[in-house]
């Protein structure tokens, strides 16, 4: 009976209305994760535009649910819907509601992932199953000197070569103490780049 609930509230909560923009946000386990809140509702106040989030479970460490407005996706969904051949895959269920994906931010060990294939929890799962016809953003975050090792720059060219898009991180003290390059872009940012699709969505990548 838990199981068909799950499913009947799935089929409702990822039904696309007529005219909609849908975002999913992708969230990993960085402290920048703790923005999340504000991104969300930062999002949705985009016109046109609905938001899900899928989350990794140490992301989770960073924010608190009760202050995203929206419905969170996470590793135990994926497994308690399916049952049985008929359930629905909700890895591929997110992948055909969303029309852009942005991952935000993207921790050094899923950048790893993405870049190598691996899709080994429900995020990466979306990754790795999604239309690259469609707009998938990355918003690295990590510590300054993980940023500076030389495998960081293979990973995100990797990711660029599959047509995603990067919005940059930035340089600023970071909560652990270091002061560097590897800091999130801003919120305003990546809402700002989200926002050109919603200007443009029949015209492709607005971005070179």
């Amino acid at each position: 009976m838990q199981t068909e609930n799950h499913v009947s509230s799935l089929k409702t909560d990822l039904v696309k209305s007529c005219g909609t923009f849908c975002v999913l946000v992708g969230v990993t386990g960085s402290v920048a994760a703790l923005k999340l809140p504000l991104l969300v509702s930062q999002l949705l106040q985009l016109p046109g535009v609905d938001v899900r989030v899928v989350t990794t479970e140490h992301a989770k460490h960073f924010y608190n649910p009760a202050e995203v407005p929206v419905r969170i996706y996470s590793e135990k969904d994926e497994w308690e819907l399916w049952t049985q051949r008929s359930d629905p895959v909700l890895h591929i269920e997110l992948r055909r509601w969303a029309d852009l994906f942005v991952i935000a931010p993207l921790d050094a060990n899923t950048l790893g992932k993405i870049a190598n294939g691996i899709c080994d929890n429900l995020l990466t799962c979306v990754v790795r199953a999604w239309d690259i016809s469609r707009p998938f953003l990355f918003c690295p975050a990590m510590n300054t000197a993980m940023w500076q090792h030389p495998i960081t720059a293979q990973q995100v060219s990797r990711l660029k070569e599959f047509g995603y898009v990067e919005i940059p991180c930035i340089a600023k003290k970071l909560v652990c103490g270091d002061e560097g390059k590897g800091a999130m872009a801003e919120v305003s940012t990546i809402v700002s780049v989200v926002k050109e699709y919603l200007q443009k969505p029949d015209e492709g990548n607005p971005h070179p």
